[in-house]
């Protein structure tokens, strides 16, 4: 099968999601200028530099009372920064909850059930259940072609890294297990790694 998207695809389900996997999710808590909290997942999301580090996540939709489209972009425009947390295999019932349309005076945090502390170097919250968390600064928002597509760009100024994931200084990523994003609905849970070196190595 070969289709040019600008014709449709005719298929029951747009596939595109499907072929970009797994995608890590971004679990992001914001607080606005008015002290109001949010927290909503994002699967276009990823790391885009190692030094200094930095991470990228987009938005594909809007909500009408929001100038940059939702509530965590706002958000961010408004204060400059935001947290990233990685959706551990128990947080997955927290994350699905949090990704409902909600009003800008719900605070999905609450609405979770979770719990939170102040970040460290940043002035947002941070979920102390995830495996690890990513304290972020705002460089840049880019509009994209679309109506609703935007990225952020963020530098990262403070990492958390849960201690019960830590084996000989490694972040073991079976102990964290974090929840990947595919196609569809589907989602798939990180439970067992490889290794391989490089040619020359």
């Amino acid at each position: 099968m070969f289709y040019e998207p600008k014709n449709g695809h005719g298929l029951p389900h747009n596939p595109f999601n499907a072929l970009i996997v797994p995608r890590p999710i971004a679990w992001i808590s914001t607080r606005g200028a008015d002290g109001s909290e949010n927290l909503a997942p994002y699967s276009f999301f990823n790391g885009v530099a190692y030094d200094p580090p930095q991470v990228m996540f987009a938005t594909t939709s809007g909500k009408n009372d929001r100038e940059l489209g939702k509530d965590t972009m706002g958000n961010i425009n408004e204060t400059g920064v935001f947290c990233v947390h990685m959706v551990g295999e128990e947080l997955t019932d927290a994350m699905n909850i949090s990704s409902g349309s909600y009003g800008r005076a719900v605070d999905e945090i609450t609405l979770a059930g979770l719990d939170r502390v102040e970040c460290s170097t940043i002035a947002a919250s941070r979920l102390t259940a995830s495996p690890a968390a990513l304290e972020c600064k705002l460089t840049q928002i880019t509009r994209l072609p679309g109506d609703e597509n935007l990225v952020c760009f963020g530098e990262v100024t403070g990492i958390h890294l849960r201690d019960d994931c830590m084996v000989d200084g490694i972040f073991d990523i079976t102990r964290a297990r974090p929840l990947a994003r595919l196609g569809y609905r589907d989602y798939a849970v990180v439970t067992d790694k490889f290794a391989l070196n490089r040619p020359g190595e």
